[in-house]
């Protein structure tokens, strides 16, 4: 009986060890509507056994107990999630389907910080824009769309064409401009110097307000604005992509783009082609404005590997664009607008009005800009266990030719190649102690050289950066903070500049120092800047739904080339600019505090900011010792830099309602509000309130907008929507008013509203999107006083009592995305 009892005994222990030695294979593929997930953690609770989905949602856990257990699978922007497993078999399949998060709050974020991170631990104020909102609010360029979803972005506008980003008052070289983490390389010194980017290729843009040296070093001062491509993530082995089209009716603004994505293997491949057309914009003050029609052509490609190691991405984008140089000459008593047809002997009150049908053709007159710029750049990741090595290297050539000879319409007036190499090298660190850390050292090495020109507004320089810094961020409990340091040095130096007579046509061209026509025009400069930036800054989760951010910065910008050495004319501004080579850096602390809070009911969000800086450069117009203008070029404004103390303070309040009861309704308001104060006490104590405040400074800003949404399919339209927004802008009375720098500007508000839907078959399959956006419903007459062309004037009266020109009037926006 014994006997038969132990050999029972040995073959359940024999069983038992078997069944505890055995080890299981758990795999799968992790989704979030029927797209694959990157980067999702996959756990089993209670053991240090986890790993992560690959680049096509893939995920294989090795050596799994065999015996029941839990998978966590958790995300940034992904409501975590367990699944209970029971085990049976060698080979066990789980797949999971991922929710994203309601909140904003969660997005996953790269700009301005080393690491992926949750807006909600980031103490810097960050804004993510998605495709799906910039695609229902149609817009003439990328930067426009930004204004409009982003509070406290503001935009210097030169006809519909050209925005230049501005964050909180603060615009040109301090706002850094990113594709796909490349900082973008241009001729951003220029007024009418635009973003040479494709806009019906970017997928999500983020926004950084506030210093961001940290990470970036010279020309983030005021923030950073990343505008991210597209990279697929569909199944294997597929062709997919979009055809998208765009028709403005106020200007007859056409644009087509088709986007092509494909997935072989470990490689991803993307492909655009775009071009947009427009003829000149209408309102009802001027009609259409002569010299705002333009054309642009866009190309990119990429090719991405993803492995184990990492990950490796190769692009390369072309921009090609042709661009009217308006100057807002009219007959002064019909209003109507006149155009240049003389060099020698040109006198604006004698030029030939625009005949009705060159108003509205789609051909680019004469005198034009030509923008050309090309990008190529690689990006890679290398994993090393629980770190990991970022690099990124790139090219850019900035080609800008400016035509401004309307007897010999083949000559520029202005043209500038600008080449760059970028260098970025970022190493985050193994977790020590729960600290994240990174170590970056990044630059660029830049070389600018004039060609056949008659306008040299700026020398031929040479200018080398690089920066190291050190940044970290860590947990503790509910408290999240982060910060580093950072030091700059940049060189920028050039040669002897000397200009002289062409005796073909009589302008001006470079010569050498031997020429006997030549004139100095650009003494040498060789000189060093340097800086030294940080941040600090903690988010206090008093709760899930409240928190708390507070951050301070210190930024730093070398002086741009135009502000310490231009010394002539800017054909497509109509102004000349005169720099001044002492200048000293810009440096800012910036102070932020953020309350937040993510309600059943509603989004609500309070962002307060101090900005004080040292040695802010700004624009102003010249006069002589009478007061009256300088012209040193007739029929050109004359601008020279000044610098001085300052200090910009305000708020962004966001109020967004989206009621549980009613999922269909979101109501969104936002407001802006900036203060821009120059503390040059000497300028104060000579003229007072005409010196008080700095220019470029947008007034108060009250956005609104109601929306309503289908939740349930009606018939082919799958989640309609209607939308109705106002955009409120307050006078500004608050501008830099000495020598008649800028204006009063009145305040008005604009009515838009807009509907659209996604088509799909019986079956569920989509045919398109489509999005029908009405800007300006009323046709109101006003000028932003971040328009330039507001100061397009040459009369100190006019019959109608208007001056200057004004900005677009009602626009009528159709647009269709259809899925290939």
């Amino acid at each position: 009986m014994f006997a038969k009892f132990l050999s029972l005994y040995c073959c359940c222990l024999l069983v038992s060890l078997n069944a505890i030695a055995q080890k299981v294979v758990i795999k799968g593929v992790v989704t979030s509507r029927n797209e694959p997930l990157e980067n999702i953690t996959i756990k089993v609770l209670g053991t240090k056994i986890s790993t992560k989905s690959g680049s096509t949602g893939i995920y294989l856990l090795n050596g799994v107990p065999f015996e029941n257990c839990d998978l966590v699978f958790s995300g940034i922007g992904y409501q975590s999630k367990k699944v209970k497993v029971a085990l049976k078999g060698d080979t066990l399949m789980v797949n999971a389907e991922m929710l994203s998060l309601a909140s904003d709050l969660n997005d996953v974020v790269i700009t301005g910080v080393n690491r992926a991170t949750q807006l909600r631990k980031s103490p810097v104020p960050i804004a993510v824009l998605s495709k799906k909102t910039m695609d229902q609010n149609v817009n003439t360029n990328l930067i426009e769309a930004i204004v409009k979803g982003v509070p406290g972005i503001t935009a210097v506008t030169t006809g519909p064409n050209v925005s230049k980003p501005f964050i909180r008052g603060l615009g040109y070289n301090r706002v850094l401009t990113l594709y796909d983490g490349l900082r973008q390389e241009g001729q951003q010194w220029g007024d009418e110097h635009g973003i040479e980017v494709d806009e019906y290729g970017i997928t999500r843009v983020e926004v950084v307000k506030g210093p961001a040296s940290l990470t970036y070093g010279s020309d983030a001062l005021a923030g950073v604005i990343n505008m991210i491509p597209y990279m697929p993530n569909f199944e294997e082995g597929k062709l997919k992509g979009d055809f998208t089209t765009n028709y403005q009716r106020n200007n007859g603004m056409i644009g087509s783009s088709i986007g092509l994505a494909y997935i072989k293997n470990d490689w991803k491949y993307t492909f655009r082609v775009t071009g947009k057309t427009a003829h000149n914009y209408r309102n009802r003050v001027d009609g259409l404005v002569y010299g705002t029609a333009f054309r642009e052509y866009n190309l990119s490609a990429s090719a991405r590997l993803d492995k184990t190691w990492g990950f490796s991405k190769t692009a390369i984008t072309y921009y090609n664009n042709l661009m009217e140089i308006p100057d807002g000459s009219r007959d002064s008593l019909s209003r109507r607008f006149t155009r240049q047809v003389l060099d020698d002997g040109d006198d604006i009150k004698n030029r030939p009005i625009v005949a009705d049908s060159e108003l509205k053709t789609y051909t680019i007159n004469p005198l034009h800009q030509h923008i050309q710029h090309y990008r190529f750049y690689n990006t890679s990741q290398f994993k090393f266990g629980t770190s990991d090595l970022n690099l990124l290297i790139g090219g850019q050539q900035s080609v800008r030719r400016e035509y401004n000879h309307p007897t010999w319409p083949g000559q520029a007036g202005l043209y500038v190649v600008l080449n760059t190499f970028n260098y970025d090298l970022k190493y985050n660190l193994p977790d020590f102690a729960g600290i994240e850390s990174t170590l970056g050292l990044n630059g660029m090495y830049q070389v600018n050289r004039s060609k056949a020109a008659t306008d040299f507004p700026i020398p031929d320089y040479n200018l080398f950066d690089v920066g190291a810094f050190y940044f970290a961020k860590k947990s503790m409990g509910k408290v999240d903070v982060s910060g580093g340091i950072r030091i700059d040095r940049r060189n920028i130096n050039w040669d002897n500049f000397y200009v002289g007579t062409n005796v073909q046509n009589g302008f001006d061209k470079q010569v050498s120092a031997n020429d006997p026509t030549g004139k100095l025009q650009f003494p040498s400069f060789h000189k060093n800047y340097y800086g030294l930036s940080g941040s600090l800054g903690l988010t206090y989760n008093i709760s899930e739904k409240f928190l708390i951010k507070a951050n301070i910065a210190r930024g730093y910008r070398a002086p741009n080339i135009t502000e310490i050495g231009s010394n002539g004319l800017d054909p497509g501004a109509h102004i000349v600019y005169l720099g001044n080579r002492t200048f000293k850096p810009e440096f800012n602390l910036q102070q932020d505090i953020g309350i937040i809070a993510y309600l059943k009911d509603a989004d609500i969000s309070v962002e307060l900011f101090n900005n004080n800086i040292q040695n802010y450069i700004y624009q102003s117009r010249l006069t002589d010792a009478n007061g009256n203008p300088v012209v040193i070029v007739p029929g050109n404004l004359t601008y020279q830099y000044q610098q001085s103390k300052a200090r910009l303070y305000g708020a962004e309040i966001s109020i967004n309602l989206h009621p549980t009861a009613l999922k269909w309704l979101s109501f969104n308001n936002s407001l802006a509000y900036t203060v821009g104060l120059n503390q040059n006490r000497e300028l104060l104590d000579q003229h007072g309130n005409e010196a008080k405040y700095l220019p470029f400074i947008p007034p108060l800003q009250v956005r609104t907008e109601i929306k309503a949404t289908a939740q349930k399919p009606m018939g082919i339209f799958d989640k309609p929507y209607i939308k109705i927004d106002a955009a409120f802008f307050a006078d500004q009375d608050r501008f830099y008013a000495l020598d008649n720098t800028e204006s009063f500007t009145a305040g008005y508000t604009l009515i838009n509203g807009g509907i659209g839907s996604t088509l799909k078959t019986k079956k569920g399959k989509t045919i398109c999107d489509i999005f029908l956006q009405a800007d300006n419903i009323f046709n109101i007459a006003y000028q932003s006083n971040l328009n330039r062309l507001k100061y397009f004037e040459y009369y100190n009266h006019s019959p109608n009592g208007r001056s200057g020109i004004y900005n677009m009037g009602r626009n009528l926006s159709f647009k269709v995305i259809i899925p290939i």
